[in-house]
């Protein structure tokens, strides 16, 4: 392989899809968003909604995403997967939708270290509750990279998964960090019933649900 060719290989991404929607979840909801949905994930949470994005997808120049983003005239972009992440490129996405001057969230499992993730995107971090059986693959040191302008979700099955997040949430003093969400697995925990919990609890977290989903139900590309 000659170096122009290693060089082009070493700017591309595996995408399962590019979609304009409205941002379904974390403090960005219901605003008008660019999804770039990356191919691949190493977790497989029991609960998972996009395991169409586990393989295939399509070799994409990274300056080629960015200018498909540009076409849809939006302010909000969300690189998302899978596991955005298990790809090394990611990174130099995320850098160049921030250069041209996108508010930029990342959504990651947190099992894979998000130290290098340019600062001026916001990290939406999924800490994996024991529903999910990917309980192991949390990386508990991303927790001590979070600012404020970052986010960990908790998506709960049950009560047992609540509780979990609740002991997390009070013995590493989340809710000081960051900003911190609840969500229930859908068609798995009632929402009304974790709203219940949160407000006996008398938690400072912010409960969400699927906006996508109840707009859509379950359509991918949404």
């Amino acid at each position: 392989m000659s170096n122009a060719t290693a060089a082009a290989a070493g700017d591309r991404l595996r995408i399962t899809e590019i979609f304009h929607s409205l941002q379904g979840e974390a403090r960005c909801v219901g605003w008008p968003t660019v999804f770039v949905r990356l191919t691949g994930c190493p977790l497989r949470c029991v609960w998972c909604d996009t395991e169409y994005s586990f393989h295939g997808g399509e070799w994409r120049e990274i300056s080629d995403i960015v200018q498909e983003v540009a076409k849809y005239k939006t302010r909000h972009v969300c690189v998302t997967g899978g596991e955005p992440l298990a790809q090394k490129r990611c990174l130099d996405l995320l850098q160049r939708l921030c250069d041209a001057g996108y508010e930029v969230s990342l959504e990651t499992s947190g099992a894979l270290d998000v130290a290098q993730v340019d600062p001026r995107v916001t990290r939406v971090v999924d800490l994996k509750a024991p529903g999910s059986g990917e309980v192991a693959r949390n990386l508990w040191s991303n927790l001590a990279l979070l600012t404020p302008q970052d986010q960990v979700k908790f998506v709960l099955a049950d009560r047992a998964d609540y509780d979990w997040a609740l002991s997390v949430l009070r013995e590493r003093d989340l809710t000081e960090r960051c900003e911190v969400l609840f969500s229930p697995v859908h068609g798995k925990l009632a929402s009304r019933e974790l709203a219940e919990w949160i407000l006996a609890d008398r938690i400072e977290v912010r409960m969400q649900v699927q906006l996508h989903k109840l707009l859509w139900g379950e359509v991918s590309g949404r």
